[in-house]
This record gives C-alpha cells, structure tokens and sequence, in this order.
C-alpha cells in the first residue's frame, strides 16, 4: 500500500513539474464586449530568453568589468560622436532582442562607471552588491509607497528605516519623516513646512493672503534654496544671502543683522537654512549658535545636511 501511495505521488509530482515546465507561449486576449481586459499579449518564452540573455551581460560588463582597476572608467566619447555611436533616433517600429542586447553592451560601455576602484567624487561612488540586488528586486516589483495594500513589504521597511534614524538623532519623544528623491526636493519640503508653520492659512487662502516673508541662508548654501523661494512663490529677492567666513561658515553676528533688517522693513522672517557640509569646502554652519538666534527671533531653523547617513 505505502509503494502505491509512493507511486501516486511521486506521477502526481512529475506531472507537476511537467506542467510548471511547459512554456505557455502567448497568452490569448480576454474580450468583453470587444474590450481587450488583459491588455497586449506576451510571448513569455521571449520575454524569458530576452531576461536570460540580458542578465549575464549587465553582470559581466556593468558589475564585474565595472569594478575592475584594469578596465577603464569610461570609454569616452565627444557628444557628437556618441550620438553617432548609439544612433538614438526614435522609429516607429520595434528592434529585434540581438539589437537590444546590442544596447544595451553599448550603454554600459560608454557610461561612467561609477563603482570603479578609480572613480572619485565628493558626493557618491562604489558598488554595493546588496544593494544592487535589492535595486533588481524593487524594479522587478515595481512598488509604489502609497498604502500598506499596494505595497506591505516596502512600506514597513519604510517606517523601520525612520525609526532607527530618529534613534540615531535621539529624539526622545519621536518624531516622523519621508524620503524625498534629492537634496532639491527636501529643501523646498522644508520651506514649504516652515512656512505653514508661520502661516497656516497658506493652505487654503493662498499667497494672496500672507505678508512678505524672509528667509535667511548663507553664501555657501545649495542653489536649490533659492530654488525652492522661487517654486514656492516666496521670490528670490526675500533669501537674504549671509556672508561665510575664511572656512565657508555662516557668521552667526551677520545673520542677527539681516533678521533684524527684514523686521525694520516690514516683512516676515520665517525660516534660516543652515548648512552641514556645503558642496564646495564641506563646512559646517555653527548650528547651535543660530539655534540660538532662531528661538530669540521665532524662525524655523532647517539644516541641510549633505550626505546625511555620515553627518549623523
């Protein structure tokens, strides 16, 4: 009896596999009332052969290649004649998976690679394997972070991520925060936030309804500061620039002077951009002395921080 149970289900597994092995080829379309509900058919047997050919290339000549002293840190060409290299003229029709592969070999080739042993920048190099996998994992998956539903993985590796930083900081009570694509972006969440602390009313009356506000930044600062005035419609001639010293600091006395010179004009200061690690000298703004005027004044004090996983 237990070889006959053995024999069934040893055929039922071996009928199994045999069904997860057969290629399906092209899925039919599903109409309803004339309405195709699943979209283009797919040739799964291509799209397979297609990720199991691309897959070595991008790991021989984006990974291993890429990270080898011997090989070059660029194959470089002049604009012109990477336009001719790459012929990047968009055409109506398709290319066929050898010319794609092709493509992708020369985009590889002819980029910087940055997770080479000789490239050096102030502000981002090498590779990370983990991270790398974890990248072909979330493009694979495609999560957007809108809600637990869309996306329950990602959303709490999220919240685990901002909790550990906010321990790290050593905010007793707390605290919250989001990740934003780059440096520009933050900054101009920040002055958004700052100034909705000063003028809450912004939200639903408007620009039309608030006094002209100031805000304060150093000469050093990032030029996305004053981008940010722009967007928001706060004006660029309302960032009152303050000198730096020697070392690329913010002087704390010349900042006082300008807070004061917005208040005898009339105006609104709301917010000061320190800086921790300017772009050019890498220096560091006396935060606790222009916290110190922040609280005398009532201003929002941001800090932008560059490269904030060091810094903290």
């Amino acid at each position: 009896m237990a070889q006959t149970n053995e024999r069934q289900i040893n055929d039922t597994s071996s009928k199994a596999s045999a069904s997860l092995a057969e290629p399906k080829g092209k899925r039919p379309p599903v109409l309803v009332d004339g309405v195709t509900l699943n979209g283009p058919t797919l040739d799964i047997r291509e799209a397979e052969s297609f990720l199991r050919d691309a897959m070595p290339i991008i790991m021989e000549e984006a990974v291993w290649k890429a990270t080898d002293i011997k090989e070059k840190v660029c194959e470089w060409r002049s604009p012109e004649q990477l336009k001719d290299l790459l012929d990047l003229e968009l055409r109506e029709g398709g290319e066929t998976h050898p010319q794609i592969l092709q493509r992708c070999r020369d985009a590889i080739r002819y980029s910087v690679k940055t997770g080479h042993p000789l490239f050096f920048n102030q502000l981002y190099a090498g590779m990370d394997p983990y991270s790398l996998v974890g990248r072909f994992i979330t493009e694979a998956i495609n999560p957007s972070l809108y809600t637990y539903e869309v996306a329950p993985v990602f959303l709490l590796t999220e919240e685990a991520v901002l909790k550990k930083m906010i321990e790290i900081i050593g905010w007793q009570e707390g605290g919250d925060g989001i990740f934003s694509p780059g440096g520009s972006v933050s900054n101009m969440y920040a002055v958004n936030v700052a100034r909705y602390h000063h003028c809450p009313d912004v939200k639903v009356l408007g620009l039309s309804a608030l006094p002209r506000l100031v805000m304060f930044t150093s000469q050093e600062c990032h030029y996305s500061v004053a981008k940010a005035a722009a967007f928001l419609g706060i004006g660029t001639n309302n960032v009152y620039v303050i000198p730096s010293d020697k070392r690329g600091k913010m002087i704390p006395a010349e900042f006082e002077k300008q807070v004061q010179r917005a208040k005898d004009e009339g105006a609104l200061p709301f917010m000061v951009n320190a800086t921790a690690g300017t772009t050019v000298l890498g220096a560091f703004d006396p935060l606790e002395e222009i916290a110190d005027i922040c609280e005398r004044h009532n201003l929002w004090m941001h800090v932008d921080v560059s490269g904030s996983s060091l810094k903290i």
